[in-house]
């Protein structure tokens, strides 16, 4: 029988996996409550605004994957180093304007934590944080 903490990293190992497929369903099915918290500020609350937030970032990378670097579980929340790559296939908004296409793939360095309702081994928040610039310079853009 696997420990609660095992079960929360199976969990996150299972929803950045199934982000990489977009099996939506699914990985909403991993929330207790579906909400995100960007390092910018932003919040994606709730299961419409979640999916909006899903939409909206595959649209200029529909190929948008993470690969895991590390992964560690700490009290309610599991910690992730992973890499996020893509390539730009649609419109980005960027600079204040929007970027056709380029056609080049990036790779940055992205952490995340997701947290959980004490006991429970659903997700009740992620909070990715990275440097919002990196994707943009990984592409040539500034």
């Amino acid at each position: 029988m696997q420990s609660l903490a095992e079960r929360r990293i199976q969990v996150v190992r299972d929803h950045m996996a199934l982000e990489c497929v977009c099996d939506w369903d699914a990985v909403i099915a991993t929330f207790e409550h579906p909400r995100y918290e960007m390092a910018t500020g932003a919040v994606f609350d709730g299961e419409a605004a979640v999916r909006g937030y899903f939409a909206a970032s595959r649209t200029p990378f529909p190929d948008q994957g993470n690969e895991i670097i590390a992964i560690a579980h700490d009290g309610d929340t599991v910690l992730v180093e992973f890499w996020l790559t893509g390539t730009h296939l649609g419109p980005l908004k960027f600079g204040g304007k929007v970027v056709e296409p380029t056609g080049r793939a990036f790779r940055v360095r992205m952490t995340a934590t997701f947290e959980f309702a004490p006991n429970g081994d659903g997700i009740v928040c992620e909070r990715p944080f990275f440097d919002p610039g990196a994707v943009g310079r990984a592409l040539g853009l500034a």
